[in-house]
C-alpha cells in the first residue's frame, strides 16, 4: 500500500492531480470517521423507536408506572365483568417495590502495558488496565434508558357485585391469578356494598 503511494507521487505530471486526490480522499474520510464517532448528538424519535431507546427521568417512571398500573387494574376489571354473574368490579393492586430503569452507559477501557529494565538486567512488565462508565444523557440532561423494569405484583383485592357466591368468588380469584401471577392466597374478593 505504501509503495503504491510511493509510484503514485514519483510521476512529476501526476504528482500534484495525485495529491490533490489523495487529500478530497482525506478529508471525506475523516469527515465519515467524525460522524461515526461523534454520532448524533439528540438521537430523533426513529431512531429511538427503532432500538427501543427512550428517554426517561424520575417523573415520566412514575407517571409510566402509574399509568401502566391502572392500566392492567382497568383490563382486570373489563375482563371480570365478562364472567357470567360477576357483575359490576373494582379492582385494586399492589406492588413489592417501585419501577426502576437501566440506563444506556458509555463504557471505555483501555489496557498499557509498560515494560521496565533495571540496572542489573531485569524486566518487569506492568500492564495497566483502565475502565470508565459513563450514563448518556440528553440535551435536557435527562438519562437515556435501555428498558424500565416494572415492579412485580404483591397482591391484588377485588370487589365484586357477586362475590356472594363462592364459585364466581372462586372464578375471579383464578382469573386474576392466571393474569398476574400471584399466588391465590394474595388475592382478596370481596362483596361489592353500595356506593
Amino acid at each position: 500500500m505504501i509503495e503504491k503511494l510511493k509510484n503514485m507521487f514519483n510521476n512529476k505530471e501526476k504528482r500534484v492531480e495525485n495529491l490533490i486526490s489523495f487529500l478530497i480522499i482525506l478529508v471525506i474520510t475523516l469527515i465519515v470517521i467524525n460522524k461515526i464517532l461523534k454520532g448524533d448528538e439528540s438521537p430523533n424519535e426513529d431512531y429511538k423507536n427503532e432500538i427501543g431507546v427512550e428517554l426517561a427521568s424520575s417523573e415520566n417512571i412514575n407517571i409510566k408506572e402509574n399509568n401502566l398500573s391502572n392500566e392492567l387494574e382497568k383490563r382486570l376489571e373489563n375482563i371480570l365483568t365478562k364472567i357470567d354473574g360477576v357483575g359490576k368490579v373494582s379492582v385494586l393492586l399492589t406492588y413489592k417495590e417501585s419501577s426502576s430503569f437501566v440506563p444506556i452507559y458509555n463504557i471505555s477501557s483501555s489496557t498499557s502495558t509498560t515494560q521496565e529494565t533495571d540496572t542489573s538486567g531485569g524486566t518487569r512488565t506492568t500492564e495497566t488496565e483502565n475502565n470508565q462508565k459513563d450514563v448518556i444523557k440528553d440535551s435536557n440532561s435527562n438519562v437515556v434508558t435501555e428498558k424500565i423494569v416494572m415492579p412485580s405484583i404483591e397482591g391484588a383485592i377485588v370487589t365484586a357485585e357477586g362475590a356472594k357466591d363462592a364459585t364466581i368468588k372462586s372464578n375471579i380469584i383464578a382469573a386474576v391469578e392466571a393474569v398476574t401471577g400471584v399466588a391465590n392466597h394474595k388475592i382478596q374478593v370481596f362483596e361489592m356494598g353500595d356506593e
